[in-house]
């Protein structure tokens, strides 16, 4: 049963209100500015199912597994009708993808929210108190921006910056443009107002995310402008890391590798997710990317940042790959040797060319695929663990391990959610945000451990 975002000390006189929020970390941005605004009209948040008086779901459908936790979310939310529910809410990509399947299939949802109509949350739970059974949609080219600022529900020490919106590479395997609509930048002015706003709430982590980082600002400034706004959001007190996901390999420029380098919150750090390496298999995938090009770019990121730490994603099993290119794959990451790395099976999504290629693979032989490229890189991070042994690393501490005398935290290189840990054990006091110099004295699979080093700082 998924657990709702629940905020402590919150005080409303209106209905509790649930919210669950499913899929990526750009979704999650979505779902903390509907609560805000949902704070602002007086509904009370809670984080249990049985108290609540509105339960609002905020899906995902980007493989086939993230459509089935949806639908089955729904499912078990909608059992609440019999209940105290008085308004079933779903928003989001399965929203907008099934908006009309989802009222006639599941009667107990009284409102369907569409990815560009967030901004109406309050109005549509509003509404689906008395008059259920509509949908709410807006032009998913529009921006639905809203200056209601959000309740961040990641702890407090960390957020995601949603910099843009939608996507204009429409790669055959998906099918984001077609839920979330054209690539759309948020003003530079708009994202600096609101990580100031974070900052003031002791955010010193800031993440920036969207569909893809690097072609930030091309539609309003007429040019990739990712390097200006890292500028800007660099001069926020009370920032200490920048961190940069979602960067499509062929749109790094030197630009953005010189601030990089010259700004100190920049974490060195790059997500790539490259899917691929071999060019039949890329273009296939609507990728822009080579082989050659991949190599070339990742060699300059070595070579220009030496400490750089690259997270890449890899699809395997893609329609018409033979054996031979998922061994040149397998041998293009035991070359590269990405510090992180996660592999996704393919998942022939209705509505997406790549769902007719001729060359379905087998799901055993998808899986099989995965296992040995995921074995392989065990290796690699395992033989990288074991080299850090005795260095010293900056920690943001994530909290307490309970019933011990040791903290996990997160160096500059891993993100949040997604990548290592690392276990601090110690009697001194911390507390979640501090940051902490720390020996690395060994490592457990894919996490480090460590112990204070003499030079404390917070």
């Amino acid at each position: 049963m998924p657990s709702g975002i629940c905020l402590d000390g919150y005080r409303g006189e209106k209905m509790n209100l649930l919210f669950i929020s499913l899929g990526c970390d750009k979704n999650l941005v979505d779902s903390e500015v509907m609560l805000a605004l949902a704070e602002q009209k007086g509904y009370k948040i809670v984080d249990l199912e049985e108290e609540a008086d509105v339960i609002v779901i905020n899906t995902c459908c980007f493989i086939h597994d993230a459509k089935e936790e949806s639908v089955q979310t729904i499912l078990e939310m909608a059992e609440y009708k019999k209940g105290r529910l008085k308004a079933l809410i779903v928003t989001g990509c399965l929203a907008q993808r099934y908006k009309e399947e989802i009222l006639e299939e599941i009667p107990e949802v009284d409102a369907v929210l569409g990815t560009a109509s967030y901004h109406k949350i309050a109005e549509t739970i509003e509404r689906a108190l008395t008059d259920g059974g509509f949908v709410e949609l807006s032009d998913i080219n529009g921006l639905p921006y809203t200056d209601a600022g959000r309740l961040v529900t990641t702890g407090g020490h960390y957020a995601f910056l949603k910099i843009a919106e939608g996507c204009d590479k429409h790669c055959t395997y998906c099918i984001i443009p077609k839920l979330r609509g054209n690539y759309r930048s948020v003003p530079m002015e708009c994202l600096v107002k609101e990580a100031g706003e974070l900052a003031k709430q002791g955010v010193k982590e800031l993440v920036l995310v969207a569909q893809e980082t690097t072609l930030y600002g091309i539609d309003l400034y007429g040019e990739k402008s990712l390097h200006r706004l890292l500028k800007e959001l660099c001069k926020i007190s009370g920032l200490r890391w920048i961190r940069i996901l979602y960067c499509y390999p062929e749109e790094i420029d030197d630009e953005l590798i010189r601030v990089m380098k010259e700004e100190k919150k920049i974490c060195h750090y790059l997500d790539l997710p490259i899917q691929h390496s071999e060019d039949e298999i890329l273009k296939r995938m609507g990728r822009r990317a080579t082989r050659q090009g991949l190599f070339d770019i990742i060699g300059k990121l070595r070579r220009e940042i030496p400490d750089i730490v690259l997270r890449t994603t890899l699809i395997t099993g893609f329609p018409g790959e033979t054996k031979e290119q998922h061994e040149a794959l397998m041998d293009f990451v035991d070359e590269m040797e990405f510090e992180r790395l996660g592999v996704f099976t393919y998942s022939p999504e209705e509505d997406t060319p790549a769902a007719d290629f001729p060359g379905q693979i087998p799901e055993e032989e998808k899986e099989e695929r995965r296992a040995q490229i995921m074995e392989l890189q065990q290796e690699i991070v395992f033989e990288q663990a074991e080299e850090m042994a005795g260095k010293e690393v900056l920690v943001m501490i994530e909290g307490k391990v309970a019933d011990e005398d040791a903290y996990v935290g997160r160096t500059y290189m891993d993100a949040p959610g997604v990548d290592g840990l690392i276990f601090i054990h110690t009697d001194r006091e911390l507390m979640s945000g501090d940051f902490a110099k720390v020996t690395v004295t060994g490592a457990a699979e894919y996490d480090l451990i460590g112990e204070l080093s003499d030079e404390f700082t917070k």
